[in-house]
């Protein structure tokens, strides 16, 4: 029997690809579950969410006046599912403020004991005009304002999006990152193990609803990809979508390179929250 000699190459590529394995989360998986806002003025969409999430969810993020339509304060609505005993998590887009905005907000959050925060830019509805603030000024003030001593020791601990792609510098000062949705694991896992940040990290999942909303999807951001055969899929049965989504939540919570999920149900809570539930979905 002859012994094979190593290939310098290939030893060398192997020892890239372990130097650029993904971090291992040592924190408990967290899935948060972002909600749908209200539209109206009343909180009863928003308790339906909360008590369908409440078992699997460890979190819930309010969005801040979603595709640039009006929306109740996602503040107020935090506030609500505080009292709920549940946790929210705030978001605060920039194209709907300015600095003295941004300040009232810091504020009122404090007041309420909000802590976790997401800064974002938030989507455009046609008539926007630009606030002269966007997220990384946000950031600094949060950082400037948001720290000063009439908080009196209240701290925010505040996340940031990110897409696949490299992070900038800037970004990198947040507690958090959200990573844009995305159907390709593996991209997830290759993008995760060439970014640096010792914060908790959550991958995107989303519930797509239909083969429509799935190429409304990827025509809105060109960033997103769904798979030829999920649309397929989707086409054949519209509730693939939660199968799909369980089942990248498995994948990513046992890849361990990740702090938990961000999960955009849409109008699929009470299936999802059920696939959870079950023995197939991944336990909290």
């Amino acid at each position: 029997m002859t012994t094979r000699r190593a290939d310098p190459e290939k030893e060398e590529a192997r020892s890239r690809f372990h130097d650029a394995s993904p971090p291992q989360a040592t924190s408990p998986f967290e899935i948060i579950c972002e909600i749908e806002a209200a539209t109206k003025p009343n909180f009863d969409v928003i308790h339906e969410q909360v008590a369908t999430m409440a078992e699997v969810a460890s979190s819930f993020l309010v969005p801040d006046n979603h595709l640039g339509r009006a929306t109740i304060s996602s503040l107020a609505v935090a506030r609500e599912i505080s009292l709920a005993g549940a946790q929210p998590i705030v978001c605060l887009n920039s194209r709907d403020r300015n600095r003295l905005g941004f300040q009232r907000d810091l504020l009122t959050a404090a007041a309420y004991g909000i802590e976790r925060l997401l800064l974002v830019y938030g989507d455009r509805g046609p008539a926007d005009l630009p606030s002269g603030l966007n997220v990384q000024r946000m950031l600094e003030e949060l950082r400037g304002f948001g720290a000063s001593s009439r908080f009196d020791g209240h701290r925010f601990r505040v996340g940031v999006t990110t897409r696949l792609t490299p992070v900038p510098s800037w970004k990198l000062e947040a507690d958090s990152l959200f990573v844009q949705a995305s159907f390709n694991p593996q991209a997830l896992l290759d993008w995760r193990a060439a970014t640096k940040f010792d914060g908790p990290v959550y991958a995107g999942v989303i519930v797509l609803t239909s083969e429509q909303m799935a190429k409304g999807l990827m025509a809105a951001t060109g960033q997103i990809v769904v798979p030829p055969d999920l649309l397929r899929r989707l086409r054949q049965n519209p509730m693939a979508g939660v199968d799909v989504a369980c089942e990248l939540i498995a994948q990513i919570k046992g890849s361990r390179a990740f702090d938990g999920v961000h999960l955009t149900p849409v109008t699929r809570s009470r299936e999802v929250a059920a696939r959870l539930r079950s023995k197939d979905g991944p336990a909290r």
